[in-house]
């Protein structure tokens, strides 16, 4: 063989020997978080949780372009046009805060992009629009957490209801059903009142509410801005019960509050009260792993908000060979396909709960996505 045959059958080969790694396809996934801002206590978790997240699935890699909306709805915009524009993702995870991810739902669906919400609010998938078959939702619905704490009411015997809640979509959501509830339980809300995420203080409502006498009161509110109305109710006198959702649901609100939020009923995640949790539950074991994952590379426990965006890695890792094998990553027919994947999930264990979507219901969770819960000697407790 000649010098000029040798140097084209090396450069055949060369060009064989590369092509594995020129072929191969790489899905990006946008991720929008509040670490920074008045929602920081929620989006620092997420934030952190990317890390943990797969980076490969089957044999495509995955790649997470990450950015701090700063808790500003606007900015939450403008990060979520770059991912969809410049970055060209296939799916988009966040934005934190529930006012921020409905701001974003159309560009989501104008682009063809699932999105999967971290958020508290239902209205981001409820009630099911054309837009919102681009969303998924990877937080219990609000009936299902609000249906825990409304038996709880009923079983105690509360008959008047007082209501605090953020003048957002997620105070707004859970007064729509909490009304719905309580009036189907006999249970009369007597007081209602509203305040901003910002607020440094709530003494004009909560005074309202104190004159109304309540038997309870339901604060709707997320991270640090759960704990003011409560503890502004403790010092003001009110001896009724408080109920949070599950927007209280992280170390921070245990600490603000203290010896003021003991005795505190809220429905949220298992993974406030592990130890508690019967090996049997079948998201125990996830949401272990998750936790010691987490606290590794952090050297703490996660808020339960951080398993929200690490369950949607979770979804995202089960539907993207589904998808892989109709489409291209980076296409849009490889995110149509996502979309359809992500929506016909069956019996996904995550850390939160069991996930089953279908075209009505992009949450999917059931009362396995619930725990009944108290404080105690500031703890978390099973409510038994």
């Amino acid at each position: 063989m000649n010098i000029k045959k040798i140097t084209i059958a090396l450069a055949v080969l060369s060009a064989f020997s590369a092509a594995p790694a020129l072929s191969q396809a790489q899905v990006k996934i946008g991720v929008v978080t509040s670490s920074t801002g008045p929602t920081a206590l929620i989006g620092i978790s997420q934030r952190n949780t990317v890390a943990l997240m797969p980076t490969k699935v089957g044999d495509l890699t995955v790649q997470y372009i990450s950015l701090d909306d700063a808790s500003d709805v606007t900015q939450s915009v403008t990060n979520f046009k770059k991912l969809i524009t410049d970055d060209k993702v296939d799916a988009l995870i966040g934005p934190s805060g529930s006012p921020n991810a409905m701001s974003v739902i159309q560009f989501a669906a104008e682009s063809g992009t699932p999105m999967l919400a971290p958020v508290g609010t239902a209205s981001v998938v409820l009630p099911m629009t054309p837009e919102k078959k681009w969303v998924f939702k990877t937080t219990q619905n609000t009936d299902i957490i609000a249906d825990a704490l409304i038996k709880h009411m009923v079983k105690t015997g509360v008959k008047t209801l007082g209501f605090i809640g953020l003048n957002d979509a997620f105070g707004e959501d859970w007064l729509k059903v909490m009304s719905g509830l309580a009036a189907k339980n006999n249970i009369k809300i007597v007081v209602t009142e509203r305040y901003q995420r910002s607020d440094s203080s709530v003494t004009g409502q909560s005074l309202k509410i104190l004159a109304a006498k309540p038997d309870a009161v339901l604060i709707a509110g997320t991270g640090a801005a759960a704990v003011l109305p409560e503890v502004t109710l403790v010092k003001q006198g009110y001896k009724g019960t408080y109920y949070q959702t599950h927007g209280a649901a992280l170390p921070a609100f245990l600490k603000l509050g203290g010896k003021d939020v003991d005795g505190t009923v809220l429905a949220a995640s298992l993974m406030l009260v592990m130890d508690e949790i019967p090996d049997s539950n079948p998201s125990k074991k996830v949401a272990a792993d998750y936790i010691a994952r987490y606290e590794a590379m952090y050297k703490e426990k996660p808020a339960t908000f951080g398993a929200n965006v690490y369950d949607a890695g979770l979804l995202l890792e089960k539907a993207i060979p589904v998808a892989a094998a109709k489409a291209k990553p980076g296409t849009k027919e490889f995110r149509s396909a996502l979309r359809d994947a992500l929506e016909q999930t069956k019996e996904l264990v995550a850390t939160q709960g069991v996930y089953n979507m279908t075209p009505e219901d992009h949450s999917g969770f059931d009362e396995r996505g619930r725990e009944l819960l108290t404080v105690k000697d500031g703890h978390w407790r099973l409510l038994k």
